[in-house]
């Protein structure tokens, strides 16, 4: 966690946002079959979008990791295809000087 994280904690809204990034992973744990994933990452999407004015995305390892496992050749397009909505928002959301800074996570 750096600095403008640790700053961002004083704040309950950002607590609040963190606390929904908790939520829609849990959703990830409970997937049983694909469409199960299809609206975890629906969730996740949506948490996401309605806290982009954060440019900030907490839990951003065990997001990255969900996400590659989303990738997985196996599972279907549909599945890939969320994943990269999801890839997408986040892109958006953190910018190019975040992500050149955190794109090892997102590989």
């Amino acid at each position: 966690m750096n600095t403008e994280e640790l700053e961002l904690l004083s704040d309950s809204k950002y607590r609040n946002y963190v606390a929904a990034i908790d939520k829609a992973l849990k959703n990830f744990e409970y997937s049983s079959e694909w469409a199960d994933l299809i609206s975890a990452l629906g969730k996740l999407n949506k948490v996401l979008q309605n806290n982009a004015k954060y440019q900030v995305v907490p839990k951003k390892l065990t997001i990255g990791k969900r996400l590659a496992q989303c990738l997985h050749p196996a599972l279907p397009g549909g599945v890939h295809r969320k994943a990269l909505e999801t890839y997408e928002i986040i892109f958006k959301i953190i910018g190019p000087k975040r992500l050149a800074k955190d794109l090892f996570l997102y590989r």
